[in-house]
């Protein structure tokens, strides 16, 4: 099955919670490449607010996320502010009665996530993380060829996500959850899930720097049949590719793994072939997603359901654990 274009999902009317970076992505995409519409925005900051606004046409600014998620106009919220925050926040828009696509990483750690989704199911309203991966077309492409046994079964996954961002203030604050971990580390585990589901054993190793954040790690997950090698850092560029390999071939993503990508397949017969999976931006597939199970009465999708974020956050819990990464609003 190919994933669904994006234009076809019915409209709904967007709030946006937080004016950073990952925000105008978002609005890009629903503006551009889906049939919906941002109706509003909202930042401690109303200048912020009210220039995000400007620049993407949006029209209303809130100078409070109180004012957004009690905006009638408002059908969803997308939580845009730093893990640290989704937990009050997705909080906040759920009291409203508001639908809420929360940004990966959930929320920072397992029991916050089991609080919102909570919350959510108690309220009735829908609920997705934002692991925008999930909705890309090339992942719909290889989930449908591991399910049809183009590579056999699956024996080996391998993935890497590193980024240079030690000169982002916000990376080494540990009151802001930052480090590579819930930024990074999320792509490559939230990967390993996709494919193989929750891990037998997880083994982790890794090092924190002198402010409390992890700045790399290492991870093996151990599976009756298969293992997934992972790793992350927010100290260097690492090629950001992954592969998964099989009894009877392999699949090899190209950089970056979790974005808008192609991959080769190459069997143990000698026959490969090539997806080209680029197309811009890549936010839209999500947007759509939350859209369209709107419009069907859902209150989570079956790409990424509410049980399987808190799997992902359980593993993240215990990759902590075993390195000793510990926030200071946990300690």
């Amino acid at each position: 099955m190919s994933a669904p274009l994006p234009m076809s999902a019915p409209a709904v009317r967007w709030g946006i919670l937080g004016a950073g970076g990952i925000a105008h992505k978002l609005a890009e995409a629903v503006t551009e490449y889906t049939a919906s519409t941002v109706v509003a925005v909202g930042s401690r900051d109303l200048a912020k607010a009210q220039h995000f606004a400007d620049e993407f046409g949006i029209p209303t600014a809130h100078g409070s996320y109180e004012e957004l998620v009690g905006d009638p106009e408002v059908d969803v919220i997308y939580v845009a502010t730093p893990h640290s925050h989704h937990h009050e926040h997705a909080l906040l828009a759920i009291e409203a009665g508001k639908h809420v696509l929360c940004e990966k990483a959930f929320t920072q750690n397992a029991a916050q996530a089991r609080e919102v989704v909570a919350a959510a199911r108690a309220k009735g309203v829908f609920l997705m993380e934002a692991m925008w991966t999930r909705h890309l077309p090339h992942m719909y492409a290889i989930r449908e060829l591991i399910a049809r046994g183009e590579i056999g079964d699956i024996v080996s996954v391998q993935a890497d996500h590193g980024q240079a961002l030690t000169h982002v203030e916000r990376m080494f604050r540990a009151d802001l959850a930052g480090g590579a971990l819930l930024d990074l580390g999320v792509y490559p585990i939230a990967f390993a899930h996709d494919i193989l589901g929750v891990p037998d054993r997880i083994t982790a190793a890794g090092r924190l720097r002198d402010t409390g954040v992890d700045g790399q790690i290492g991870m093996v997950f151990d599976y009756a049949t298969a293992q997934a090698s992972l790793t992350t850092t927010m100290e260097a560029r690492t090629p950001c590719t992954a592969h998964i390999a099989g009894t009877e071939g392999r699949i090899e993503i190209d950089d970056t793994f979790y974005t808008p990508t192609s991959f080769t397949v190459t069997r143990h017969d000698g026959t490969s072939w090539f997806y080209d999976g680029d197309v811009p931006n890549g936010f839209q597939f999500e947007a759509a997603e939350v859209a369209r199970r709107i419009h069907a009465g859902d209150t989570e999708s079956a790409l990424l359901t509410l049980d399987q974020s808190l799997e992902i956050m359980e593993i993240m819990d215990e990759v902590r654990s075993q390195i000793g990464l510990v926030y200071p609003n946990e300690s």
